[in-house]
């Protein structure tokens, strides 16, 4: 307003007609500009000051400059009297440190300097700022503490997704008159503050993606106009408070992924507004309470991924409003309530891994609006509804590993919306029809495992998304279909039925195969020549079949081609010598067919199995698999100097043998690049060994929900197996794989010890990457505390402390373990502990996830540093949790430890043992009190708060010896350079 007042004034100044006017005129004016000077020029000041703090590279703070009125800048909103009410800066790409001064601006209402690029602490004391009301800094990369200070009339505060750490501070509650609260996706710890009740007006709260502990505060139940709680992704403990059930205003509940134990409470049907509820990963039990079923409002209910049980009542059908159902991965029983039919909105139904009996309800999607339906892994019997795809919208139908039998309804060939089908594992019978095969949608479809019969030629196929087919383990007969209506075919699996005739020319069209299965059918003639024009062929099986004819030459033009199994045929004639010289290939089984004449000598034949060869007239001399030498070479007569010559050329050759065999095993460990339908994968082998038994195909292969033998918080765990050796792996999803330097993969394939888990590939691509681990037979620590004697949990402490000695102290580069607990050790039936690396060195520091664990140490959490102390630290608390069966966010530590570490050194200075030593130890029979106390006394100096303080792993390993075998050996020892 002052600005343009000013201007007026001096037009009117410019057109005066007379000295008195003017002076008049000029008396106003300066009196107007030099009052408002006082006003503006300090904001003017504070404003220049935080441009020059800031890289701008969008130049969104090009016009910040003396040309205009900071009133008109960008970004920048003034009230009526012309200060500075708004800075609004959002998604500016701006980076540096936030300067402290814009909180200084006397008059700022609305702060937005949120998806930025801003770094450093939040230097300000919300004491200061009375006129602010709205603050997001959201998703920067802000460090150090939450702010200081409090503000009664802040209404808006969002410090969400960056880097935040310490403790959320009993003053929180002083910000009374917030309404939107959101710290999640930070590393904030400790327990959340019960001052939060004191905030009556908050309606939106997350806390979301922390490290916090201990329990909910019943507390929350006193904030009546909370609409939205989000505490997943922490270490929250405890059961779900009942009071919550008090919040009748709430619209939202999500607790999801904690530890959260216990039943749920019938008071959560009191919230009769809850539209969202998601308690999923979590450890609750029990039934669900049938109150939940009263709230007609929900329209999403999600409690996947705990250990609940019982059965589904038909009181199911009161949630008219439901749209999507999730309980997979629980142990509820009985049948599927019929009640789910009546539900007119529901559109993805997941009812997985579970023990549901009984048939699906018949009039299944006949009402509802199904888009996605997943039954698997359940025990369901009776046939598929009719009316499964009545909504016209389905899209992923996924009933694999029950009982249901009969046909596969005609309906299905009609539902125009499926993309995703996987039926196997079933009884399954009938013919498939006409129209099943038309499906223009449908990229994955599995009928494997089924008593399906008929033929699959004679109709047309018009499926052209089509990606992955698999009919293997059927009854299938007559040809095979001259096409599959599809340029996108990637994975073909007819194995395993009784097709006949020839294999079809035109499969050399599919130029995006990469596997093809056809093994196990009555398949005659011979190889087509054609095959060799998918180059994109991986993984060819052949096998028993009638195949006769010879092995076209043209299969050595195939680049990338790896397993080619050609087993049990009327196969004959040579062997192709460039067979051999295909870099690519690793696996070759040609065995009980006619072939005869010299097996090559290079390539995958260098070193084949003899049983891959057995059943032929082949030849090859005394080191080729066991061969004989081949018959019809002259001996000449001047024999006797090439006798002389033998020793000498038999020496190169050992020779040349070596480095031949060297480089194959550099060859093996290379970085390979695969491509398939998820996109480019790299894989990397550290043992050649492993490297001739397991093939890209297998891994690949194993990333389907059946394998899965864990779900983790940064990702799931798969157990595989090779198709041809049966060789067990497991594969761990490592989110930070793509991060760590390339010299770390050498240091982690060396790594031989007992009490580790050879790590024996690595696999990623653009967006996720997995570790393969060697396959122990046995289940994690965690699975198994309960039933340990103490003389058992001694002999695992001592393995533990071992493979960390191994680690520091025995490798020409240090291996950290980053996240010692224990899910990450197995435990074999000899007690023997195996641990299961995470990713080596610092680099999954890099990942908020990785800090979420509450066996990080202290200073990790602050530094977001490895070294070999934190591994300590993480050492000793599992010391804690085996001498007294309670871990760090155990609940019943109580008191006033904040951590089980504060309790443990409570009860070991004023507490008598049978207090806190596990009553597991006690049911045992032990009286070996005294190497209790000893090992808790070790535990202690492990978990100091002082890094330095800690023992390093040889004295570790030497203390604990001492102790079960008493030696001179005590703490205070430099790491040796033996083991």
């Amino acid at each position: 307003m002052i600005d343009r007042i000013l201007s007026v004034l001096f037009l009117r100044l410019k057109m005066a007609k007379n000295g008195a006017e003017t002076g008049r005129l000029s008396l106003v004016f300066m009196f107007l500009f030099f009052s408002s000077c006082s006003c503006t020029d300090n904001e003017f000041e504070l404003l220049l000051s935080i441009k020059s703090s800031m890289s701008d590279p969008l130049q969104s703070l090009s016009n910040w400059n003396l040309s205009l009125p900071f009133c008109q800048w960008k970004g920048i909103a003034c009230d009526n009297s012309s200060h500075v009410a708004k800075l609004e800066l959002s998604g500016k790409n701006l980076s540096g440190k936030i300067p402290e001064s814009i909180f200084h601006l006397p008059y700022i209402e609305t702060i937005d300097l949120s998806s930025n690029q801003l770094s450093g602490e939040i230097q300000i004391n919300f004491s200061s700022c009375l006129s602010l009301r709205y603050l997001n800094l959201s998703n920067n990369n802000f460090t150090g503490p939450l702010p200081k200070g409090s503000n009664s009339q802040l209404q808006v505060l969002d410090l969400s997704n960056n880097m935040l750490s310490g403790k959320i501070p009993e003053e929180i509650g002083l910000f009374s008159g917030l309404e939107y609260l959101d710290l999640g996706g930070n590393v904030l710890m400790g327990i959340i503050p019960k001052s939060l009740s004191n905030i009556t007006g908050l309606q939106f709260l997350t806390l979301a993606s922390n490290q916090l502990i201990g329990e909910i505060p019943r507390e929350l139940g006193m904030s009546k106009s909370l609409k939205w709680i989000y505490l997943g992704y922490n270490n929250l403990s405890g059961g779900i408070p009942t009071d919550i059930g008090e919040l009748t205003s709430l619209n939202h509940l999500d607790l999801v992924n904690n530890n959260l134990t216990g039943e749920i409470p019938s008071s959560l049907g009191n919230l009769t507004n809850l539209q969202y509820l998601f308690l999923y990963l979590n450890k609750l039990t029990g039934p669900i309470p049938r109150s939940i079923f009263s709230l007609k409002n929900l329209i999403s209910l999600d409690l996947s991924d705990n250990f609940l049980s019982g059965e589904i009542p038909e009181l199911l059908n009161q949630l008219q409003n439901l749209e999507i159902l999730h309980l997979f991965s629980n142990n509820f029983t009985g049948k599927i309530p019929n009640a789910i039919i009546s539900l007119p909105h529901l559109q993805f139904l997941q009812l997985w891994s579970n023990k549901f009996s009984g048939e699906i309800p018949k009039d299944l999607g006949k009402q509802n609006n199904l888009t996605v339906l997943d039954l698997s892994t359940n025990n369901l019997t009776g046939k598929i509804p009719e009316s499964v795809c009545g909504s016209g919208q389905l899209f992923k139908l996924i009933l694999f590993s029950n009982s249901i039998e009969g046909q596969i309804p005609k309906s299905l060939s009609h539902c125009k919306s499926l993309k995703r089908v996987r039926l196997q594992n079933n009884q399954l019978s009938g013919e498939l029809s006409s129209e099943f095969t038309k499906l223009p949608l449908v990229y994955f479809l599995d009928l494997s495992n089924n008593k399906l019969s008929g033929t699959i030629s004679g109709r047309k196929w018009d499926m052209p998304e089509l990606q992955m087919l698999n009919f293997a383990r059927n009854n299938f007969f007559g040809d095979l279909p001259e096409s599959f209506g599809s340029d996108n075919l990637e994975n073909l699996d007819l194995s395993e039925n009784s097709l006949s005739g020839r294999i079809p020319v035109s499969f050399g069209k599919l130029s995006e195969l990469m596997q093809l299965k056809l093994s196990k059918n009555k398949l005659s003639g011979g190889i087509p020549e054609e095959l060799s024009l998918c180059k994109k062929l991986v993984s060819l099986d052949l096998s028993h079949n009638q195949l006769s004819g010879i092995i076209p030459s043209s299969l050595s033009e195939m680049p990338v081609l790896g397993q080619v199994d050609l087993s049990v045929n009327q196969l004959s004639g040579e062997i192709p010598k460039s067979l051999g010289e295909v870099e690519s290939l690793v696996l070759v089984n040609i065995s009980h067919n006619h072939f005869h004449g010299h097996l090559p000598s290079t390539g995958a034949f260098l070193a084949i199995n003899t049983s891959a060869i057995a059943g032929n007239n082949l030849c090859g001399g005394d080191t080729t698999a066991g061969l004989p030498p081949c018959k019809g070479v002259k001996t000449p007569v001047w024999w006797f100097f090439a006798a002389s010559l033998l020793v000498v050329l038999a020496a190169l050759a050992v020779v040349a043998f070596f480095i031949v065999f060297t480089r194959q095993q550099r060859k093996d460990l290379e970085l390979k690049r695969v491509e398939n339908g998820d996109g480019v994968w790299e894989m990397q082998f550290f043992d050649s060994k492993f490297s001739k038994s397991i093939k890209m195909d297998d891994i690949l292969s194993s990333m389907r929900d059946e394998n899965v033998i864990s779900r983790g918080r940064r990702g799931v765990s798969y157990k595989g197996k090779s198709n041809t050796t049966n060789i067990q792996f497991v594969m761990k999803e490592m989110s930070e794989i793509n991060s760590v330097p390339t010299g770390f993969w050498t240091e982690l394939g060396k790594l031989r010890h007992e009490n580790i888990a050879r790590v024996i590939a690595m696999i990623r691509s653009k967006s996720v990457g997995f570790l393969v681990f060697e396959y122990i037979e046995g289940k994690s620590l965690n699975e198994v505390f309960q039933g340990l004697s103490w003389e058992r949990r001694r002999k695992i402490a001592l393995g533990i402390a071992k493979a960390l000695r191994y680690l520091h102290c025995h490798r020409s580069q240090s291996v950290m373990v980053s996240e010692l607990s224990p899910e990450k050790i197995i435990v074999d039936g000899k007690d023997e502990p195996h641990l299961r690396l995470s990713l080596p060195g610092r680099t999954c520091m890099d990942s908020k996830s990785f800090i979420s664990s509450a066996y990080v140490a202290p200073e990790t959490r602050e530094t977001k540093d490895i070294t070999e102390k934190s591994d300590t630290y993480g050492f000793g608390l599992i010391l804690i949790e085996l001498l007294t069966g309670k871990g760090p966010s155990d609940t019943e530590i109580g008191g006033t430890h904040e951590t089980i570490v504060e309790w443990a050194r409570y009860c070991y200075s004023d507490c008598h043992l049978d207090t806190w030593v596990d009553p597991t130890i006690k049911e045992h029979g032990s009286n070996n009190h005294n190497e209790i106390v000893e090992i808790m006394n070790l535990a202690l100096h492990c978990t100091a708060s002082d890094p330095m303080a800690r023992p390093c792993a040889s004295d570790v390993v030497k203390t604990l010896e001492s102790v079960i075998r008493p030696s001179s050996c005590v703490l205070g020892l430099k790491c040796s350079s033996t083991i």
